[in-house]
């Protein structure tokens, strides 16, 4: 008799997964990381959200108080 524990199913799903995307990421080409350049406020203009949008935010405690 073996002592062999069989993992998961999840814990192989994960592990072949991760497997998939270690092959792939060769693949992707990753963007060149910048500094984003700060705009003032002030000139920060058309942004609309949606009143459904801004009642959950408004509704979510981390971001209401």
């Amino acid at each position: 008799m073996s002592n062999h524990i069989a993992p998961r199913e999840s814990e192989t799903g994960l592990a072949e997964l991760r497997g998939d995307c270690a092959r792939m990421a060769p693949h992707w080409a990753a963007p060149v990381r910048t500094t984003p350049t700060r705009v003032a406020p002030a000139l920060i203009n058309g942004v609309t959200v949606p009143p459904a949008s801004a009642r959950m935010i408004d509704a979510t405690a981390e971001y209401g108080n």
